[in-house]
C-alpha cells in the first residue's frame, strides 16, 4: 500500500437561497434479479453514466478499499459533524452508497441514531460492510443492509428521519430525481445530508490527460467524469424541494508518490471513469505520456504529485410547520427608504 498525505484548505460557506431491492439484517445476502424494468426506465431519460459499470467498479472497490482511508474518513467525519449542530435526534437513518463503512465507523453516537439502514448498488460492498459490523464498538445501533439503487429508492414515503450520502450521489444520472426521492423518504422535519465531488476535483489529471491525448492521438476523449459545480448545489436542493438549503465547500490536496498511486487510490475508492461515452481503450504510450506530463507540470520539490479533491456538502430539510419561513412578499411594514431617511447615508 502506498502512503499519501492529505492537506486541507479552508472551507467556504455558501448559504442560499422502485427499483426493487433486497433488505436483510442478519441472514444471507441476496440481490435483485429484475433488471428489465430498470433498463426501460433508464432508457426513458438521458444517461451520462453507465450504472452497470459503476456497480462493477464498486464491487472491485469493496476488496481494494484501504482501511481508514484518510481522505474518505475526513469527508465522512466533516459530514457527520453537521449532526452535532442539530439539537434534535434522528432515530432512523438511511446511508446511501459511497463511503458506507466510514460513516458507520465514525458515527460514534452522533445524531442519536437508533436504527441505521445501509444501502449500496454493490452486493460485495454491502457484504464487506456487514462483515465489518461485528467489529463496531457501538452496539446500540440496530443496523440493516440493503442492495438497492439511489436512482430508484426502495423506501416508503415519510419513513426515515435522516438520509445521509457520503461521496456517492455524483454518479447518478438523475441527481435531482434522486434527491427528490430522498426528500419524500424523509419524515417531516427530516434532514438530508450529502457530500459529492465538485467540478475542481482532479483538475491536474484532466489537464495531463488532455495534453497527452492531443500529443499522442491528435484528439481528446473524456477520461475524467463531469462533476457538479458549487453554484449548482444550491439550485439542486431548491429544485428537489428542500427547506433551509445550505451548501459549503472543502478542498483537499492529496499528495501521491506517482500518478500510478493516484489511479490505484481512485480504484480503491470506486471513483474511476464510468461515462457511457468513454473510450474503453487507453493506449500504453498515452498513459505513460499522461504520467510524465503530470509529473513535469505539477510535481513538488519532494517528488510527490498533488491531486485536488473538491468536496461539496449539501444540507436540506423536509418542510415542517416548526421551521422558520420567509415572510409573504409585500408584508413588510417598514421600507428601506424610511430607514435611510432616519439614519442617513454615509457618503
Amino acid at each position: 500500500m502506498r502512503a499519501f498525505s492529505l492537506y486541507h484548505r479552508n472551507s467556504l460557506s455558501l448559504w442560499r437561497r422502485k427499483k426493487p431491492c433486497c433488505l436483510f439484517s442478519s441472514g444471507s445476502l441476496s440481490s435483485d434479479a429484475s433488471t428489465n424494468n430498470t433498463d426501460e426506465v433508464q432508457n426513458s431519460r438521458v444517461k451520462v453514466f453507465d450504472r452497470h459499470l459503476k456497480r462493477k467498479q464498486r464491487d472491485r472497490a469493496a476488496w481494494l478499499m484501504r482501511p481508514k482511508d484518510c481522505l474518505v474518513d475526513t469527508v465522512a467525519d466533516n459530514l457527520l459533524d453537521r449532526l452535532e449542530d442539530c439539537k434534535k435526534a434522528f432515530p432512523t437513518a438511511l446511508c446511501l452508497g459511497g463511503s458506507l463503512e466510514a460513516i458507520r465507523r465514525l458515527s460514534r453516537g452522533r445524531g442519536a441514531i437508533e436504527k441505521l439502514i445501509m444501502m449500496d448498488t454493490s452486493y460485495d460492498m454491502v457484504k464487506v460492510c456487514k462483515d465489518a459490523e461485528k467489529d463496531m464498538h457501538d452496539g446500540n445501533i440496530e443496523t440493516s443492509f440493503m442492495v438497492g439503487d439511489e436512482e430508484f429508492l426502495p423506501l416508503k414515503e415519510s419513513s426515515v428521519d435522516l438520509v445521509i450520502s457520503c461521496l456517492g450521489l455524483h454518479w447518478t444520472n438523475d441527481l435531482p430525481g434522486a434527491m427528490i426521492q430522498c426528500r419524500l423518504a424523509l419524515k417531516p422535519d427530516g434532514l438530508f445530508l450529502a457530500s459529492i465531488l465538485g467540478g475542481e476535483t482532479l483538475k491536474e489529471l484532466r489537464i495531463a490527460c488532455t495534453v497527452a491525448q492531443m500529443e499522442r492521438e491528435g484528439g481528446i476523449s473524456p477520461r475524467v467524469s463531469p462533476l457538479a459545480q458549487v453554484r449548482d448545489a444550491g439550485n439542486l436542493l431548491t429544485r428537489a424541494g428542500f427547506s433551509l438549503p445550505g451548501v459549503d465547500v472543502d478542498e483537499h490536496i492529496v499528495k501521491y508518490p506517482s500518478a500510478l498511486a493516484l489511479i490505484e487510490h481512485l480504484r480503491a475508492m470506486g471513483e474511476t471513469n464510468a461515462l457511457l461515452q468513454r473510450n474503453p481503450i487507453l493506449k500504453k504510450e498515452t498513459a505513460l505520456a499522461t504520467a510524465a506530463i503530470y509529473d513535469s507540470m505539477f510535481a513538488a520539490e519532494d517528488g510527490t504529485i498533488p491531486a485536488t479533491f473538491q468536496v461539496i456538502y449539501m444540507t436540506g430539510w423536509r418542510e415542517h410547520s416548526s421551521q422558520q419561513k420567509a415572510k409573504r412578499r409585500g408584508s413588510a411594514t417598514i421600507s428601506f427608504k424610511d430607514i435611510q431617511n432616519e439614519f442617513g447615508s454615509e457618503s
